[in-house]
């Protein structure tokens, strides 16, 4: 998920640095959604993932 919004986030650097602004934004807005989605999917990962293995000494 972060490699996507990392990707997207290129794409939206060489698109502006190119003039082609309507998909710089848009590839602007794809990168935050995936960084956002991916965010909150490591922490809902980080805190119902933690419980359950308990080993007997």
């Amino acid at each position: 998920m972060f490699r996507y919004a990392i990707i997207f986030a290129v794409i939206a650097l060489v698109a502006a640095l190119l003039g082609f602004g309507g998909i710089a934004g848009l590839s602007a807005d794809f990168a935050k959604i995936l960084l956002i989605v991916g965010v909150v999917l490591f922490v809902v990962a980080f805190v119902f993932g933690r419980g359950g293995r308990r080993t007997l000494p």
